[in-house]
Formats: C-alpha cells, structure tokens, sequence
C-alpha cells in the first residue's frame, strides 16, 4: 500500500510542477507582450515628441518670415532713398545708410538673405526677369540690373528679385 501512496505523490507532484511550469510560461509570454508593448510605447512617444518638436520649430520659422516679410517695404524704402541722397553726401544721408545697414545687419544675422547681385546667371526660382535687353552672343543669360531686391529667409525665397535680364 505504500506504494501505491507513493505513486499517487509522484504523480501529484508531477501535476503540480506541470501546472507550475504552465503557470510560469504563460507569465514569461505575458512578460514579454507586456515588455514589447512598452517598448512600441516608448518609440511612439519619442516620435510624438520629435514631431511637436519639429512643428513648433517650423512654426516658429514661419512666423518670423511673416514678419520680415512685412518689413520688405520698410527696406525698399530705405533703398530707394538712399538711391535718391546718393549723389548728395549729407548728414540726413549718413544717418539714413546708417539706420539702412543697422536694420538690414540686425535682419542678415537672424537668416535673412537679400538676393540683389548683377553679373549672376538668371535663375527664375531667385529672380523675376520683367525687362530683357540683347547680350553679346553668350550662350545664358545673366542679370544686367536689379530692379528691386529680392530676398531669402533661412534658404527659402520670401520675395524673387525683380531684375532685367541680358542675353
């Protein structure tokens, strides 16, 4: 009888550490469903914050071109008068060029680009020709005059450069 007392703790015994083991497997698959999810969750997170990150920053950007954009006029102005007290140095002059450079400067250092050089060859993404005169035979064509300038704000054109073309 013993034995067979035995037998039937074996056999219990052995239940018991198949259910354990059954247990402690689901539990490990769990674990690991658990710790994927996690993961996934942390990635998304990340990518979330680097998206508002990202968009924040552009919209900052735009926002600052918005307004340099409202400020073109206050430059072309400056332009156009020192364009008109160039051929009389004066003191309204000086100090007219000088408000002129300090704006321009302060504006350069923040990404501002202006687009205004004669000689360049003609790029209708930069420029845009409103007058054409007859080159020397070259095969461009090349900006002869620069109307009004043109700018760039952090390498995107805020306004092309309206220029007369050569060739």
């Amino acid at each position: 009888m013993s034995d067979v007392f035995e037998s039937d703790e074996v056999t219990a015994s052995e239940d018991a550490v198949t259910q354990d083991i059954s247990e402690l497997s689901e539990a490990e698959l769990q674990r690991d469903e658990y710790l994927d999810a996690l993961q996934r969750l942390q990635a998304d997170f990340e990518n979330y914050r680097k998206r508002v990150a990202r968009t924040s920053e552009d919209a900052a950007v735009r926002a600052a071109g918005a307004l340099v954009t409202s400020l073109l006029p206050v430059l072309d102005a400056f332009d156009l008068a020192a364009a008109h007290f160039a051929t009389t140095p004066s003191e309204e002059a000086t100090a007219l060029n000088q408000s002129r450079a300090l704006l321009l400067d302060t504006l350069e250092k923040q990404g501002l680009e202006r687009i205004a050089e004669v000689g360049v060859d003609f790029d209708p993404q930069v420029h845009d020709a409103v007058a054409h005169v007859e080159g020397d035979g070259d095969a461009g064509q090349l900006v002869d005059d620069v109307m009004r300038a043109g700018y760039r704000w952090k390498g995107s054109v805020l306004r092309p450069a309206m220029v007369r073309v050569k060739g």
